[in-house]
């Protein structure tokens, strides 16, 4: 049995599960929130239960500290020493990485060479890393890249119309992300379809804050909705998804905004939260919808209308589909938003929902669709720790 740790590391919090492999067992989990924060939070779950300090952390490295020194407090580990292996999500691996990999001096150097791609992002990862590192000297490491699952992805899909020197120049292209989660429940969907993954054509719909939709065939991503960053594609919380780029322009001249001031027009103040006024929560926006709110009814209806253009896209791509997949904290837990995209692709897709289990089913793994739907829908939770988990463990053996 080796025990490994699954690291998420955002810019100002850190995710982890610590698990027991190769049985999958979750010994823990847990969450740094406000990181840099004087009234910083930490969450670790010992016994079932969770247990909540409020406290400083001034950077990743004591954020690390703290919750090792937790393992050991808590008895979930009797040394540090147990912990083999640590897999770290690492958003952007652009055309460098297409697999996972584990973290040598020169893997560090690509992956820091790729920051320009994913300012927000990449370097958290590395913090992380790095924190990681120094707690735990002789523990082994691998990068988990969101970007790798959709490398399978042809030109025709992911190369943009404009001047070609810009993708041989700048790498300007579509990368998609997302893709562990995508990878995740396109083959536990085929597990539980029963099909072998090669015979599978699945359509995966991770709708949370940021949401991004991938065509999956024989188990390979051959187009995603979110691009050179995870601003395209489908609405979503505050992102404005894809728009006229003509707009952008526009909106500059007429608002005298500079360029960082309309990027964060398009990723902060967009999307749910921009058309409803309301909330980028997309609870409140349900909420709104069921009270006959106007603008949360036309929010909820803009995306549908994106969800559906995009999904049916990818099922003439696709040349059908044999399921849909909902995942992620609206795909898991908004059963109106999945009533909604069923009963607009019912006609064309001969999809036919069970109202009943969809109404009652939030955040747990069941089929939706009846028996007579031509193609199943299915709700499977995503679990991207656990397949962070299972490729630092094959990367880094027993």
């Amino acid at each position: 049995m080796t025990k490994i740790i699954s690291v998420n590391a955002g810019s100002s919090s850190l995710k982890f599960q610590l698990f027991e492999m190769p049985e999958e067992t979750v010994l823990t989990s847990g969450i740094v929130e406000k990181i840099g924060f004087e009234d910083a939070i930490f969450t670790i779950k010992v016994n079932g239960e969770k247990v909540k300090k409020v406290l400083p952390i001034p950077d990743h490295t004591k954020a690390v500290s703290l919750l090792l020194e937790a393992l050991v407090e808590y008895k979930i580990v009797e040394s540090l020493d147990e912990i083999k292996g640590a897999g770290h999500r690492a958003v952007h691996g652009g055309e460098i990485f297409k697999e996972s990999v584990p973290v040598t001096d020169e893997v560090v150097e690509q992956f820091s060479s790729l920051n320009e791609l994913a300012p927000l992002h990449n370097p958290a990862g590395l913090i992380g890393y790095n924190a990681f590192k120094e707690n735990l000297p002789h523990c082994k490491h691998a990068f988990v890249f969101d970007t790798a699952f959709h490398q399978t992805m042809p030109q025709e899909s992911y190369i943009y119309a404009l001047p070609i020197r810009y993708y041989n120049d700048y790498k300007i292209r579509r990368y998609g992300f997302h893709g562990t989660s995508h990878k995740y429940v396109s083959q536990r969907c085929a597990e539980l379809m029963e099909k072998p993954l090669e015979d599978t054509k699945i359509i995966t719909c991770h709708l949370g804050n940021g949401a991004s939709i991938t065509a999956v065939d024989g188990g390979k991503s051959i187009n995603t909705s979110m691009g050179f960053t995870p601003l395209a594609g489908v609405m979503m919380g505050t992102r404005c998804g894809d728009i006229d780029p003509a707009i952008v322009t526009y909106i500059m001249k007429k608002e005298g905004l500079s360029i960082e001031e309309v990027n964060d027009v398009m990723n902060k103040q967009s999307g749910m939260l921009g058309v409803s006024g309301i909330s980028s929560d997309a609870r409140d926006i349900e909420d709104g919808f069921k009270e006959g709110n106007p603008a949360a009814i036309l929010t909820t209806e803009v995306y549908v209308n994106r969800v559906i253009n995009t999904v049916g896209g990818y099922y003439a791509q696709l040349g059908g589909a044999d399921a849909i997949v909902f995942t992620g904290g609206i795909g898991e837990n908004d059963t109106n938003i999945r009533k909604l995209i069923c009963n607009r692709l019912k006609d064309a897709f001969g999809i036919v929902l069970d109202e009943e289990i969809n109404s009652c089913s939030r955040g747990k793994e069941i089929l939706l669709s009846k028996p007579e739907s031509k193609i199943q829908v299915w709700l499977i939770p995503t679990n991207e720790e656990l397949m962070i988990a299972r490729d630092t463990y094959r990367l880094i053996g027993e």
